[in-house]
């Protein structure tokens, strides 16, 4: 089960990205600024270049997570997304003891699916172990071992990148890893900066667009119930 923690984040991260917004229109510094404006002119701002797309203010605010029990597979996806720092556990350092690897949910419902795919993954843990044992080094080991694997990785992005990001693998035609790291990051930011991320998610949610012109998809279906989109 996939485990996202927010570890820390820019204080006060709205009022920061307010502040900034404010500054570029106005004679007084940010300093000034911050400390004066009352709640409701921040969210009031935050909402106007969202919603305008004067995105760039968003980055003064910062948020790290670390991200756990997640595969290879999850990871190389995510670190394509270029405007962020990425610090991962090294399978050429960190030697693995007992691999429980990541399953896709689609081979876990199937008996046989599942048990050919756990067959393969046993045994490239014990060619693994036996590698080391016969005193490979752990960075040549490694090389067997499958995008199933599981790691770590701490994740530091800005609100702007993190939007971005939002829009891509919080869609249902998102892989149905990343998209539970989307999701769970998306919840933690909520939490923090809840104007910032109100509107965040799949572009059917953000911008009441459908690029993948799927207009079946569920959660197209359900915005559209409730008279969101078109």
């Amino acid at each position: 089960m996939v485990k996202v923690t927010l570890l820390k984040h820019t204080p006060d991260p709205e009022r920061v990205v307010a502040a900034a917004a404010r500054q570029c229109y106005s004679r007084f510094s940010a300093t000034e600024i911050i400390e004066e404006m009352r709640e409701e002119n921040v969210k009031r701002l935050i909402r106007m270049v969202v919603e305008k797309g004067h995105h760039s203010v968003l980055e003064h605010a910062v948020f790290t997570f670390a991200i756990e029990d997640v595969s290879r597979a999850c990871t190389h996806q995510l670190v394509r997304h270029r405007i962020a720092s990425y610090s991962q556990q090294s399978h050429r350092y960190v030697k693995l003891q007992e691999i429980e690897y990541i399953v896709p949910p689609s081979i876990k419902r199937v008996e046989e699916a599942y048990r050919i795919f756990s067959e393969a993954l046993a045994q490239c843990t014990e060619v693994y172990k036996k590698l080391l044992e016969m005193g490979i080094p752990t960075e040549d080991a490694r090389y067997i071992l499958p995008h199933a694997t599981p790691t770590k990785i701490v994740v530091t992005m800005n609100a702007r990148e993190l939007l971005h990001v939002f829009e891509l693998r919080t869609c249902l035609k998102a892989q149905w890893e990343i998209r539970a790291v989307a999701e769970k990051m998306l919840e933690l930011c909520k939490k923090v900066a809840p104007t910032i991320f109100e509107k965040a998610g799949p572009p059917c949610v953000s911008k009441g667009i459908c690029p993948e012109k799927d207009y079946k998809c569920p959660k197209w279906l359900e915005l559209k119930e409730k008279g969101l989109v078109n």
